[in-house]
């Protein structure tokens, strides 16, 4: 029996892998590769596959916003995603498949067998109220802002968890940040304002578009020309402030 397929990831790399391993399976058709949200609806608005591999983790466009624009019957879906122990716990809670990048081929393999037994059993209906139940899920408000205590960053083979209390300043790149916790830097996939979302204004506040600094480690402001300033914070790392003076004075102070 063949299948059809579709990839939804913004890493070349990752579809790329995701295809070399998919093609050895043998029994999937690959019906498109889309880079974002935008490019996916696109192409599930004109042929819907019967596995979707869906990245979580998209700039603009989440994985989950994809499939909120979708009417049912929603594909069977395997998420992809860097580590994220919310996402993962969600997935699990639902008894969704996902597989975490890096890929292990072990991994791939049983997602790709639980899919396949799904649809040769054509128990797309089962599968739909899985997904919808975990986007009800998703989209209930918190009652409460949870703000992260420590971060997930992959070291080499490992997985480690630096504290928010360890780190000394955010910088942006692209849609990565870089995590400067002493001689130790970390690179996270996240963009500098989904990552300004997670984290306490009572321990961060964002004094560019390119950094934010933990308010603990500021030393003192210091002024420039054309009344601009610049942060020092400990170890002596300086640092433009775009942002409002007063804005920080009210974090030092009542922070």
């Amino acid at each position: 029996m063949k299948f059809t397929a579709m990839i939804v990831d913004d890493e070349p790399l990752a579809r790329e892998r995701i295809r070399t391993l998919l093609e050895a399976e043998g029994d999937f058709e690959l019906l498109a590769e889309c880079s974002n949200g935008a490019e996916a609806l696109e192409a599930l608005r004109g042929r819907r596959p019967d596995l979707l591999f869906l990245d979580v983790q998209m700039p603009e466009m989440d994985g989950f916003q994809v499939l909120r624009e979708l009417a049912p019957p929603l594909p069977t879906v395997i998420f992809v995603t860097a580590f994220d122990e919310h996402a993962v716990k969600a997935f699990e809670a639902q008894a969704l498949d996902y597989v975490l990048k890096p890929f292990k081929v072990t991994r791939f393999k049983a997602a790709v067998a639980r899919a396949r037994e799904q649809l040769a059993r054509k128990q797309p209906d089962e599968a739909t109220q899985r997904l919808l139940a975990l986007l009800a899920q998703q989209a209930q408000p918190a009652a409460k802002p949870e703000y992260l205590a420590r971060v997930v960053v992959r070291d080499r083979n490992r997985v480690r968890f630096v504290r928010t209390g360890d780190i000394d300043w955010i910088e942006a790149s692209g849609n990565y940040v870089v995590l400067h916790a002493g001689k130790e830097n970390h690179v996270v996939r996240e963009t500098l304002a989904t990552f300004e979302e997670q984290l306490s204004p009572k321990e961060f506040v964002r004094v560019s578009r390119s950094a934010m600094v933990n308010l603990d480690r500021v030393e003192h402001v210091e002024p420039t020309f054309n009344n601009e300033h610049v942060i020092v914070i400990t170890g002596g790392t300086r640092l433009p402030m775009t942002r409002g003076l007063r804005e920080l004075q009210d974090r030092l102070k009542f922070g």
